[in-house]
């Protein structure tokens, strides 16, 4: 550890935390994405029979998902903060290695806590092999990234006098695209809205009016409901109408109405 900061400023050396926070919201956004909404492999908490519901399990991956924004806007600010630092050479192998590193031991922490310890979810759920599916997955993205990152930061040759800025680009690039993906459904899928509790059906039926549709499915409780709705509506306008989370939608904007109860 103290050969490898070494190569590296002194004054840069906050680059690895902005690049390691980074790494580990898109680690999460990734999962999230593709396991989530495009394989619909497993939902965060496909493994607990208590959360049996749909409503359950879609909110605590809006859930979820928000805690990655967090951790992703953490390092947007720690980047933002060591700025200079990226100019200095050695500060692209910082960014880039913390980046993988952070990026693998999300996949690591996943299997060891989610899969094995508490057992919320598994990577196939439907899977006769859900063990199989966890190695793989964790050798692919967890342990070969965390290697990686380790060649990287070990690297032994002189560091890049170009700085960091181009790595640095690309993560807030990176950071910016997938956390919008995150809040989208797969392709061509229903829409999926949370209504807050007391939310009446003539309200649910007013914003379907507004923005065009049919509806699929709703829960007994009246809070979970499911549209096909005509191509380019605003699914947005559910907001509007007393929804806290919509598969489509931003989910910033949902969190304003956990507090119109």
């Amino acid at each position: 550890m103290t050969r490898r900061a070494s190569r590296i400023p002194g004054d840069a050396r906050g680059l690895w935390w902005a690049g390691g926070l980074l790494g580990f919201a898109l680690s999460g956004f990734f999962d999230g994405i593709l396991l989530h909404q495009v394989l619909q492999w497993h939902h965060l908490l496909s493994g607990l029979e208590a959360v049996a519901s749909l409503e359950r399990l879609v909110l605590w991956d809006g859930l979820f998902h928000i805690l990655m924004y967090l951790v992703g806007l953490l390092g947007l600010g720690v980047l933002s903060r060591e700025r200079r630092a990226t100019a200095q050479p050695g500060a692209g192998r910082a960014l880039l290695a913390s980046a993988l590193i952070g990026f693998g031991l999300w996949h690591l922490l996943d299997a060891v806590v989610s899969h094995w310890l508490l057992g919320i979810h598994r990577i196939r759920m439907d899977s006769e092999m859900p063990l199989l599916w966890d190695l793989v997955w964790l050798f692919l993205f967890g342990i070969l990234f965390l290697y990686l990152g380790w060649r990287t930061a070990s690297a032994r040759r002189p560091p890049d006098s170009s700085g960091g800025r181009a790595i640095g680009f690309c993560l807030v690039t990176a950071a910016l695209i997938t956390g919008p993906l995150a809040a989208l459904p797969p392709p061509d899928s229903t829409t999926i809205v949370l209504f807050k509790a007391g939310t009446s059906p003539l309200q649910v039926f007013a914003a379907l009016d507004a923005v065009g549709g049919d509806l699929v499915w709703s829960n007994a409780e009246g809070t979970l409901w499911a549209f096909d709705l005509v191509e380019d509506a605003p699914a947005s306008v559910f907001y509007q109408h007393g929804a806290l989370l919509v598969s489509g939608g931003f989910l910033a904007a949902a969190c304003l109405n956990w507090t119109r109860s």
